[in-house]
């Protein structure tokens, strides 16, 4: 049985690590906060980008490539993972959900390349020698537009260019504060635009072919972000919950520790009791 002093250290160091998960938990929510109103924010530029490229591409003759379907000869997939670990699952479901997909729908490496984005989709890919096109690491806890325009433009014209010809994105979309979902969707080429619900009604200058050429691009980089913004809340969802309970598993332990320590040192003094006891009756 552990001594009284090593019961009393093992109190200590877990109510100091608790101290620390319950300010992680406070950043994480603090955090988890603010992303959950960026992401929301964005929905309205979002639906309105949709509805215009909506708009040209049912009521129009206009066409572009981008919402042609051509053979699929590889594959490209954007895997939006955080920077770090403590977040429960969340790198973990993402990961394992990119590898099945891959051993699911592809033969060799040839067929497939990966768009990284956090480290531990980058040390994921390395350690299993998956191709990895782009990558980046280190984004802000709120990350700007112009922080990922450079790898959303990048990866966008990589299906312009032809080197890949079907982008899909897997990220976490954020439903609650407690709750975040593995998702994949088909960025490219365009899908199922719905302009449901729209009734106005737009006058195009020059034409609706020049404005898709442009438009397009931009709609594809900004379903990206938007993604982003969502895994972003998704990420300190996570955490939040993960130091929450990592909290609640450190107040469990110092309460048994707590128990024992208690019934030691009981134990200890009732036997110093009957030592000393033992003592008087022997010099009688």
């Amino acid at each position: 049985m552990a001594s009284l002093r090593d019961i009393k250290n093992r109190i200590d160091s877990t109510t100091k690590m608790k101290k620390i998960t319950k300010a992680m938990e406070m950043v994480s929510a603090s955090k988890m906060n603010k992303a959950e109103q960026n992401a929301k924010s964005f929905v309205p530029y979002s639906k309105k980008m949709q509805e215009v490229v909506a708009s040209i591409a049912n009521n129009t003759d206009a066409d572009h490539p981008m919402l042609q379907k051509r053979e699929v000869k590889k594959t490209g997939y954007i895997a939006i993972t955080a920077d770090s670990g403590l977040a429960g699952g969340y790198n973990a479901n993402i990961l394992r959900n990119l590898n099945q997909t891959i051993g699911k729908n592809h033969q060799s490496a040839d067929e497939y390349t990966v768009i990284a984005i956090g480290r531990m989709a980058v040390d994921f890919c390395k350690k299993r020698n998956l191709p990895v096109a782009k990558s980046i690491i280190g984004l802000p806890a709120q990350p700007s537009f112009n922080e990922i325009k450079t790898i959303a433009s990048e990866t966008v014209q990589m299906y312009t260019d032809q080197e890949i010809d079907r982008l899909v994105i897997i990220y976490n979309h954020y439903v609650s504060p407690i709750s975040q979902v593995v998702t994949t969707n088909q960025l490219l080429p365009i899908e199922h635009v719905d302009a449901s619900g729209s009734t106005s009604q737009y006058e195009y200058e020059p034409n609706e072919e020049q404005i898709l050429a442009v438009l397009l691009p931009q709609y594809a980089e900004s379903l990206i972000y938007g993604a982003l913004l969502d895994a972003k809340a998704s990420e300190h969802a996570a955490r939040m919950t993960a130091m929450r309970s990592a909290s609640d598993n450190a107040s469990e332990l110092i309460d048994d520790l707590s128990l024992v320590y208690n019934r030691a040192r009981q134990a200890a003094i009732t036997q110093e009791i009957t030592e000393i006891v033992g003592g008087a009756s022997a010099l009688e």
